[in-house]
């Protein structure tokens, strides 16, 4: 399980669906003919507090199903799970001193594993430098540390999500336009 598909993606995918019905709703322009000038299409745009008032709601969109797929539907809870797990297995495979564990940094929910336990220093040296291998993790440490919050990582990853499928819906909207002025 990797950090990157079973948590950042979907909360990037959700973004880019919101950008794409926010952008398509607020880019939207009408295409007028008018009778004596067929050839020569009008574009009414909508009014800029509507427009922004869209774009502000994918937003917040974007961020709230962020939030829900953080929390209710689980995704944190998968992921440091699936961590700790990957990190038990490392150190027995390796055989670490009796009574040395590594934890997800909770409070707020990080992906920072800190260690605890026994150990001389090249074991922990050791321990620290294989479990910052493990899939998910951006560090490790046997002291606590202050790092980036799952959600807000999360919610980055939607917001990038956001602003791509904003693009995509501004290129669709484009082509659209483009295209209109051709009357066959």
């Amino acid at each position: 399980m990797n950090a990157f598909w079973s948590y950042f993606w979907p909360a990037f995918g959700l973004g880019a669906i919101f950008g794409i019905l926010a952008g398509s709703l607020a880019f939207r322009v009408r295409i007028v003919r008018e009778p004596d000038r067929p050839h020569e299409p009008t574009l009414i745009a909508r009014p800029r507090r509507k427009r922004y008032f869209l774009l502000a709601g994918g937003v917040v969109g974007s961020l709230v199903a962020s939030a829900l797929w953080h929390g209710p539907a689980g995704a944190a809870d998968r992921l440091s799970a699936k961590i700790e797990q990957d990190a038990r297995l490392t150190l027995v495979n390796y055989e670490a001193p009796e009574g040395m564990t590594a934890r997800i940094h909770h409070g707020p929910l990080t992906r920072q594993l800190m260690l605890s336990g026994p150990g001389n220093d090249f074991q922990r040296g050791e321990a620290v430098r294989l479990l910052d291998q493990i899939p998910g993790v951006s560090e490790a440490s046997w002291t606590r540390t202050a790092g980036i919050p799952l959600i807000i990582e999360g919610m980055v990853a939607s917001l990038l999500g956001f602003l791509s499928g904003l693009l995509v819906a501004y290129l669709v909207e484009l082509r659209r336009r483009y295209n209109s002025q051709w009357n066959w």
